[in-house]
């Protein structure tokens, strides 16, 4: 493949300040970012790009180059706040600069498509939140697209947060080595309540033309890619239920963040799943179960995974990010049962750069996680994952399961 464009070696080795100090030699070479949308999930990115190179020892500097959003007066205030050398109220004009070598895209899913085909066109590195896209044929669009890049040395990667947890990270690990032996069951649920009030607004969550789905593709998505990744294989079928518990909504009254808004006069249709519950059966004949709901009264950001298998068992719950429980179905029965690692060790996944042990991480750090894996793999010219590749298999889930919803709960296999 080609590699990725580098930056002019003398660039690299200009005149900069350390502490102050004038100093001129060689120094790692710039990472240019520039985002597109500033809101809760560009709040989470910036704090990744903000951090990586401050944590971790990067091989290239990112650079908080350019934020964009529609609202010139916002976006100006969310690149101060968050630390973005300018702002842009047109993703075209920030594609088209020539100082962007990465374009972050922390949009409504109905923009995605649009703005990741024409970073690539533009030769531009994309990083994209999920899920990839509202529908298959965009994701497939985007896939190709990537593909044809790779071998032009440009990378691209949907955003899967969670699996940068360092103890997701380590259940991938123990599961990889065989310590569960032959996976038998992986059950996962991820549960929210922010929707419970029938008088919150009808943000653009809300709607299908701009998210695609409701909590199918919002929280599904991330549980479908997490179990995924930590079985290690695909899902082969699934049988689903989906509803919307509430179906109009007061319009809402101004800017909206999508997870916060104040009403207004009139109402509209809520177009979206409120809730999913599917169950599928991987290749290698384990079972899984799938829960993702808004509506889970006194559920913040539940998110709970466990896998079963014919030596052991894993299970993590985000609301306890640090740990991971382990049973060892190998152990005398006077010993066995599920013991807790404390997942902050300088040999657990991405610690060493961290803080002594015991000291735990948050939810924020992920995206600090992510954005240090993505800029080694632009670095060494390598495929990042989760690959658009990756993210379109994710869709073709999401797709499977509103299809069988449909169609009254019929088992339906996921296209390849």
């Amino acid at each position: 493949m080609g590699q990725p464009q580098q930056p002019d070696e003398a660039q690299a080795r200009a005149t900069h300040s350390e502490g102050g100090v004038q100093v001129t030699g060689a120094r790692k070479p710039p990472l240019r970012v520039g985002m597109v949308g500033y809101a809760f999930m560009g709040a989470a990115h910036s704090q990744g790009w903000r951090t990586a190179g401050r944590v971790f020892d990067l091989p290239r500097t990112p650079v908080m180059a350019a934020i964009c959003g529609r609202d010139a007066t916002a976006v100006q205030a969310a690149a101060e706040r968050h630390g973005w050398e300018t702002a842009e109220t047109d993703w075209r004009a920030l594609i088209a600069r020539d100082d962007i070598d990465l374009v972050d895209i922390c949009t409504p899913g109905d923009s995605h498509a649009e703005i990741a085909l024409a970073a690539l066109a533009a030769g531009k590195h994309v990083l994209c939140e999920k899920p990839l896209a509202n529908t298959v044929e965009e994701a497939e669009a985007m896939t190709a697209a990537a593909e044809e890049a790779y071998g032009r040395g440009q990378l691209a990667m949907v955003g899967f947060n969670y699996r940068r947890v360092p103890a997701t990270a380590l259940a991938r690990r123990m599961v990889a080595e065989g310590r569960l032996g032959n996976l038998r069951h992986v059950r996962v649920t991820y549960l929210q309540d922010w929707l419970v009030d029938p008088e919150f607004p009808l943000t653009w969550r809300l709607r299908k033309e701009l998210a695609g789905s409701g909590a199918l593709g919002d929280l599904g998505a991330h549980i479908i890619d997490l179990a995924q990744y930590l079985a290690g294989e695909h899902l082969g079928g699934v049988s689903a239920l989906t509803e919307t518990f509430v179906k109009e909504r007061p319009l809402p009254g101004g800017p909206t963040s999508g997870l916060s808004a104040v009403s207004a006069n009139g109402a509209g249709q809520v177009t979206v799943d409120d809730a999913a519950l599917f169950t599928g059966r991987f290749p290698s004949g384990a079972l899984a179960s799938f829960e993702a709901t808004r509506y889970a009264t006194g559920r913040k950001n539940a998110l709970r995974i466990e896998l079963n298998g014919s030596q052991g068992s894993v299970a993590f719950d985000l609301e306890r990010l640090n740990e991971l429980a382990y049973h060892d179905g190998t152990e005398p029965g006077a010993h066995a049962g599920f013991r807790r690692i404390l997942v902050t060790e300088p040999d657990h996944p991405y610690l060493d750069a961290w803080w002594p042990p015991g000291h735990g991480l948050g939810y924020e750090h992920t995206f600090v996680h992510q954005a240090r894996d993505l800029v080694h793999a632009i670095a060494e010219g390598r495929q990042p994952e989760p690959s658009f590749a990756d993210g379109l298999q994710v869709q073709r889930v999401l797709a499977a399961v509103e299809e069988s919803a449909e169609k009254n709960s019929v088992y339906t296999p996921i296209a390849v």
